[in-house]
């Protein structure tokens, strides 16, 4: 399962809605692609369908897609949103990850 904090809930409601999703029908669709200093990094989009392929939670309201591939890397992670003075953005709090870069965009197993 992926859970949403309260913060990131806040912050997906605001920009699905400023680029024409709905939060209450639409996904976001969270998965892992290669790339990154660390080796694999994330991906958060917003999407209006969802594929045989894709594990489906609900935490928070927020509806989440994910690939059954990159669900193997992400299980248990949580999404908050950090507004703070390192940045904005969202931050994947992932238990499975054994080391991060710097930025918290990519990691590894």
């Amino acid at each position: 399962m992926i859970k949403v904090s309260d913060t990131a809930r806040k912050k997906i409601i605001d920009l699905m809605q400023d680029d024409g999703f709905d939060a209450s029908i639409d996904y976001v669709r969270v998965g892992v692609k290669s790339g990154g200093c660390s080796g694999l990094s994330y991906d958060l989009k917003f999407d209006k369908t969802k594929s045989d392929d894709d594990k489906i939670f609900i935490d928070n309201d927020i509806t989440i897609a994910v690939e059954k591939k990159s669900f193997l890397y992400l299980a248990g992670t949580v999404l908050e949103f950090s507004g703070g003075i390192n940045g904005k953005g969202f931050v994947f709090n992932n238990p499975n990850a054994n080391r991060t870069c710097g930025c918290g965009e990519s990691f590894s197993l």
